[in-house]
């Protein structure tokens, strides 16, 4: 489910995923949601994608930066016009 090589390394990168999800630009069916989560194994952060049922559709890895400066911008959407 998470691309091993797929990094959101910057907060730019993060508004980009976050635009993309918002307006449908991913193709994803049955989007209910984002959060930063860890990885239970490793403790890895990364960005989930979560369908109604709070199951994960889709997830990117993100950088310890991105997870720590983001959560406002996962919490509160981005700031582009759709």
């Amino acid at each position: 489910m998470i691309n091993n090589n797929d990094v959101i390394e910057t907060l730019d990168e993060l508004e980009a995923f976050l635009y993309a999800i918002e307006t449908g630009g991913l193709g994803l069916a049955n989007v209910e949601g984002v959060a930063l989560a860890t990885n239970n194994t490793d403790g890895r952060p990364f960005i989930a994608v979560l369908d109604d049922k709070q199951q994960l559709i889709l997830g990117r890895w993100v950088s310890q930066d991105v997870y720590e400066n983001g959560k406002d911008m996962v919490r509160h959407g981005t700031k582009k016009v759709h």
